[in-house]
């Protein structure tokens, strides 16, 4: 499988997380703050987000060589204050992110390997292929994972 390295990653993610996500105290998910000004419980909706955008376009792309996607990147933060993950319930969000990337991980096994060059137009106009954006998912958890991991750590 060409992506197995991505998809035990993803994995790995889950399995060393869960439990410390659900561990984590209230005041460490809610009050603390990344340099973008999100708390834990917004920076772990960021990331189903992620997730639910990236299986739209990685099924789409498989379906059709060339898209365009609305810009999910410019609005992220817009996204976050829409879906009020700070006031989300913390064990559904922790859920949400474990069941969608489980799921994430299925899509990425299945992909037909011949469609990895069909691509869709950034909002900057950048071209990405899905290789591309499959190569990327798990650098996107592990970026967001260390933030985390940040807060954590702040005040011990």
């Amino acid at each position: 499988m060409e992506f197995s390295t991505i998809t035990n990653g993803i994995l790995t993610f889950i399995d060393t997380w869960e439990q410390q996500l659900i561990d984590l105290p209230v005041d460490k998910i809610s009050n603390r703050r990344n340099n973008q000004n999100r708390t834990i419980k917004q920076i772990l909706g960021h990331l189903i987000d992620s997730a639910a955008n990236n299986h739209q376009r990685m099924i789409r792309l498989q379906c059709t060589a060339k898209l365009e996607f609305p810009d999910y990147q410019q609005h992220n933060d817009l996204w976050i204050s829409l879906q009020d993950y700070e006031n989300a319930d913390w064990f559904i969000l922790i859920q949400l992110w474990k069941y969608y990337n489980l799921h994430m991980i299925q899509v990425i096994k299945s992909v037909d390997m011949s469609k990895l060059d069909n691509s869709w137009q950034s909002f900057d106009g950048t071209t990405v292929t899905l290789r591309q954006m499959i190569e990327g998912y798990l650098g996107h958890i592990e970026l967001h994972f260390s933030e985390i991991q940040e807060l954590i750590d702040e005040y011990k």
